[in-house]
């Protein structure tokens, strides 16, 4: 990386490798090969479920992820799909709502009777919903869902992603080694599970690294006004500001800074990733840094493949959610293969 006034893709792409690209490129390099003997399209079709945030304010996660998992499975049908039959994708919206996911998971667990459920790319859906694929003992494998908590909820429930402790400390040591900075202030969306978890592994390991925290600040999601809690932050005089949200508010977060002259470094987590990021935040997005699961730039041959592939198909670079749900795809394949047939305790 850079430094601080690199530009928001060239930061965003330097941390991301750092961080979280050795996960991607494993999960790539296994493929969504298919599996079985026949042509995998004259049998009867496995249903696979996904809900996600197709519309509503995070609808970039949903949308992203629901492409990258629907062209993990063309890739898969068309060489052969899984066991001898080819796989069904049924894909149903949340809107972005928390109570809305585990309704849409109910619908595709009941009405679809899917095998698997792929989803949700925000924690606090994903909570929602996994306690109905844990009582329904149908496999639930989120792909970008960070909040440890998720796999809590039971043994049927998976992610493809790194976990908050382990962005959230990367983005301490980040700061702390990379940055040297010591004091940092904390603007948080205390009604998200993804936020208040990372804004808690990140305060921990700054902390114990050395570094204090200046300021600590809320806000909710859905709000457009930050000033009252920035002009706290810049009182506290931090050399760089971490706000682990998502990108719905990042970019208005970003301008209001930089016209109350906060003018340091922001810090975030994986929710910055989107291409509305640089959209809403414009020039006020230089010079920030995230973590990230996975960089389109990569020289691996494999995520090169994977970035050709879903630029011919969908005419844009694919972010990390939408190799996320590839992965997540790929794998759950690969779980059916390896059980042999699709109930859910084998799976």
């Amino acid at each position: 990386m850079r430094g601080r006034r690199a530009s928001a893709a060239r930061a965003a792409k330097g941390l991301g490798f750092a961080l979280g690209f050795g996960l991607g490129a494993a999960l790539l390099a296994c493929g969504p090969g298919g599996g079985g003997s026949g042509d995998g399209k004259t049998a009867a079709p496995i249903k696979i479920g996904h809900f996600a945030s197709l519309t509503g304010d995070t609808a970039t996660f949903g949308q992203s992820t629901d492409r990258g998992i629907r062209m993990a499975i063309e890739q898969i049908n068309e060489a052969g799909g899984v066991l001898g039959r080819p796989l069904e994708l049924i894909s149903e919206d949340d809107r972005s709502v928390t109570e809305e996911a585990r309704t849409a998971a109910q619908k595709l667990l009941q009405r679809d009777q899917v095998v698997a459920l792929l989803g949700e790319v925000a924690s606090s859906r994903s909570l929602a919903a996994a306690p109905e694929a844990q009582r329904s003992h149908v496999p639930m494998i989120s792909p970008a869902s960070t909040n440890p908590k998720v796999t809590e909820v039971g043994d049927y429930i998976f992610r493809t992603c790194f976990i908050d402790p382990f962005q959230g400390a990367v983005m301490a040591r980040f700061a702390r080694d990379q940055l040297k900075v010591k004091r940092v202030a904390i603007l948080f969306d205390f009604k998200q599970d993804y936020s208040v978890g990372l804004a808690e592994f990140f305060r921990k390991t700054f902390q114990d690294l050395g570094g204090e925290i200046v300021a600590d600040e809320r806000y909710t999601s859905g709000d457009i006004e930050f000033r009252a809690q920035l002009t706290t932050i810049r009182a506290a005089n931090p050399e760089a500001v971490f706000v682990p949200g998502y990108y719905t508010e990042l970019g208005l977060i970003a301008k209001q800074a930089r016209e109350l002259g906060l003018d340091v470094p922001l810090l975030g987590g994986d929710g910055w990733d989107s291409a509305k990021t640089l959209e809403i935040g414009g020039p006020a997005v230089e010079g920030y840094y995230f973590s990230n699961h996975y960089a389109a730039d990569s020289d691996s041959p494999k995520v090169q493949d994977f970035v050709k592939r879903y630029r011919e198909k969908y005419g844009e670079v694919p972010d990390a959610m939408a190799a996320l749900g590839y992965d997540a795809a790929g794998i759950l394949a690969d779980a059916l293969r390896r059980a042999g047939d699709t109930s859910g305790p084998h799976l």
